[in-house]
C-alpha cells in the first residue's frame, strides 16, 4: 500500500463511528427534519430517527436481549427493520437479518446454529414473516414505537458473546450466506468491517445529503445494509422497498427523486423486460444521477440496453459477504465499456495465484486472495472453515476467479464452478455472456456435468415470454461465437432459473438436477 493510499485509509478509519446507531447522530443534530427513511407513506426523520432508536434498544432489553446476544430480525426491508438493527448495535446485540421468504426449515437451522435468544418478526410488514410467526408461536406486541412485531419466548439456554469495546472487534451482525455449496455459514461482520466498507463506498460516488437511494435489494443481505448504512452516514434519504417490482421501479424514477439505484443483473433485466413486454418507451429519470450493479456477471449487451434505456453508465461493482461487501468498483467519474468490476477500493489489497498457491503472470486467470479492513472476523463457531478462508498473514480466499488489466479487475467466475473440459478450462461466465446476447435470452446460467472421467458444459436458460427459440437454434447461436470445447452439450429451457431474493441464481441446484 502506498503512502497516499495509507492516508487514505486512516482518513476514511478517522470519519467512521464506532458502532452502527452513531451513523445518523451528526444529521439528527444539523437536519433533523430531513427525512431518513422512507417507506410507501411512512417517512422517518433523521430526528425521530435518533428519537426511536433508543427507545426500541430499552424494549429489546426488557425482553431480555443482552450485549453480546443474538437476535433474529425476520423482515422484508421496511422502516421497522432499520429501527431494530440500529437498536441492536446501541446494545451490542448481534443482528441476524434473515429473509421471511425462507422455508421454515432454513430458517429454524439458521436459529439453532446461532444460538438466538429470541426472534422477531416483522408481521405487520410481511405476510411471510407473519406465517412464521405464526409457526414460532410468537406474541405480537410493541416494540417502543414499532407496532405489529412478533416475538418469541425466551431462549433461556442462550449465552451471551464477549464484548469488545474495539470497532474492529465487536461483531454487529451475523449473515448466513451458502454461497456455491448450499451449507449455511454465519459470517461475523464487525462494526469496523460494515462502517469502513460502507464509506469507501460513498466517497467514490461522492455521495451527500441530496442523495435518495432506492434500496430494493434485501437488508438480509449484505449489500442492502451497506446501502442503508452509506445513506445513513452521508445524511441522505433511505427509500425502503420490500418487494421488487419493475413497474413500481419505473414509476419511483419518475416521480420520487431517486437519485442512485443499485441492484443485481436481474434487476436491470426485468426492468428491460417489462418495458419491452408493456410497450414503455424510455422512462423519465428525473434526478438520477448514479446507477450500479453488483452480486453477479454483468454481460455487455445488458449493459448496453440499460445504459441507452437509462442514459447513463452502468457502473459494475465487485464484493462478497466476507468482505462487507466491497472490494471493487468501477469509479463515478471514470466509468467503462468493458465488464470490468473496476479498481480495488481504497485499503484494499488484492492477489491473484494459481492452483500451486503461488502468484499468476500479469493478465492471467488465477483465484482471487484479498485482505483488509473489510474482511470478516470468522466463521461464526467454525475454527476449521475460518483457517481455511483467512490464512495467518490475514489473506481471505474469495474463491473467486479474477484478473487484472492494469489496476481494473475482471471475475472470470468461481473456482467451484470452472468447468474443465478433456483439459481446458472453460469459465461459465463467457458462455453466459454469449447466450445473454441472444435477444430471446433473459438470463442464463452454465455448469459442468461429470461424464466419462471428464466434464461438459450444460446451459440453462428462461427466455423471453412469447418468443419460440429452440435449443438448436441457440446451439448454432453460439457455433460461430464459442470455440468447440466451451459451446454446451445440452441446452435446457426453464421458465424461470433458481435464484436467491437478490436475484443470484443458484447454480448449485442446477447442478443437482442434473446429478439427479
Amino acid at each position: 500500500m502506498t503512502a497516499a493510499e495509507s492516508f487514505e485509509v486512516a482518513e476514511i478509519l478517522a470519519s467512521i463511528p464506532q458502532r452502527l446507531h452513531q451513523v445518523m447522530d451528526r444529521y439528527a443534530i444539523q437536519t433533523p427534519d430531513h427525512p431518513a427513511l422512507v417507506e410507501d407513506n411512512d417517512v422517518w426523520s433523521y430526528g425521530k430517527l435518533a428519537e426511536a432508536v433508543p427507545q426500541i434498544a430499552s424494549a429489546l432489553q426488557s425482553l431480555g436481549i443482552r450485549a453480546g446476544d443474538r437476535m433474529m430480525i425476520v423482515s422484508e426491508n421496511c422502516i421497522a427493520l432499520a429501527g431494530l438493527l440500529l437498536a441492536a448495535s446501541r446494545i451490542d446485540a448481534w443482528a441476524i437479518v434473515v429473509n421471511p421468504r425462507l422455508s421454515a426449515r432454513e430458517l429454524d437451522q439458521i436459529r439453532d446454529h446461532s444460538g438466538t435468544r429470541r426472534m422477531f418478526f416483522t408481521a405487520g410488514v410481511s405476510n411471510e414473516a407473519a406465517a412464521h410467526a405464526t409457526r414460532s408461536s410468537a406474541a405480537i406486541m410493541d416494540i417502543g414505537p414499532l407496532s405489529g412485531i412478533g416475538v418469541t419466548a425466551l431462549n433461556e439456554s442462550a449465552t451471551a458473546e464477549p464484548v469488545e469495546n474495539s470497532a474492529a472487534e465487536q461483531v454487529a451482525v451475523l449473515i448466513y450466506t451458502s454461497g456455491t455449496t448450499g451449507t449455511p455459514k454465519g459470517v461475523m461482520l464487525t462494526h469496523e468491517n460494515l462502517l469502513f466498507s460502507a464509506m469507501t463506498t460513498a466517497r467514490f460516488r461522492k455521495m451527500d445529503s441530496r442523495d435518495k437511494l432506492y434500496v430494493v435489494l434485501p437488508i438480509s443481505h449484505i449489500v442492502g445494509i451497506s446501502l442503508l448504512l452509506m445513506t445513513l452516514m452521508t445524511g441522505g434519504t433511505v427509500r425502503l422497498v420490500s418487494k421488487y417490482a419493475p413497474a413500481l421501479l419505473a414509476k419511483a424514477l419518475a416521480e420520487e427523486s431517486i437519485t442512485i439505484l443499485n441492484g443485481v443483473p436481474a434487476t436491470y433485466q426485468r426492468l428491460l423486460e417489462h418495458m419491452t413486454l408493456a410497450g414503455i418507451e424510455r422512462p423519465k429519470k428525473g434526478p438520477l444521477r448514479l446507477i450500479g450493479v453488483a452480486g453477479a456477471p454483468l454481460d455487455l449487451d445488458l449493459k448496453t440496453r440499460v445504459e441507452k434505456e437509462l442514459g447513463l453508465s452502468l457502473l459494475n461493482g465487485y464484493g462478497i459477504t466476507e468482505c462487507a461487501p466491497g472490494i471493487s468498483g468501477v469509479r463515478f467519474d471514470s466509468p467503462r465499456d468493458d465488464h470490468s468490476v473496476g479498481k480495488l477500493l481504497p485499503g484494499i489489497e488484492a492477489r491473484i495465484v494459481g492452483r500451486d498457491g503461488k502468484p499468476v503472470a500479469e493478465g492471467e486467470v488465477g483465484e482471487l486472495h484479498v485482505r483488509g479492513r473489510n474482511v470478516m472476523r470468522g466463521y461464526y463457531r467454525a475454527p476449521d472453515l475460518t483457517a481455511k478462508a483467512i490464512d495467518p498473514e490475514g489473506w481471505f480466499n474469495t474463491g473467486d476467479l479474477a484478473r487484472f488489466e492494469g489496476d481494473c479487475m475482471f471475475i472470470a467466475g468461481r473456482t467451484k464452478e470452472m468447468i474443465i473440459r478433456s483439459g481446458f478450462n472453460v469459465y461459465p461466465a463467457e458462455v453466459e455472456a454469449v447466450l445473454n446476447s441472444h435477444d430471446a435470452v433473459v438470463q442464463s446460467a452454465v455448469v459442468g456435468r461429470p461424464v466419462d472421467g471428464n466434464e461438459e458444459v450444460v446451459a440453462f436458460v428462461q427466455l423471453l415470454k412469447g418468443t419460440k427459440v429452440t435449443p438448436s437454434e441457440l446451439m448454432g447461436f453460439l457455433g460461430d461465437q464459442l470455440t468447440s470445447y466451451k459451446r454446451p452439450s445440452q441446452i435446457i429451457v426453464l421458465d424461470a432459473l433458481p435464484a436467491t431474493s437478490t436475484g443470484k441464481i443458484l447454480k448449485h441446484k442446477l447442478a443437482e438436477s442434473l446429478r439427479a
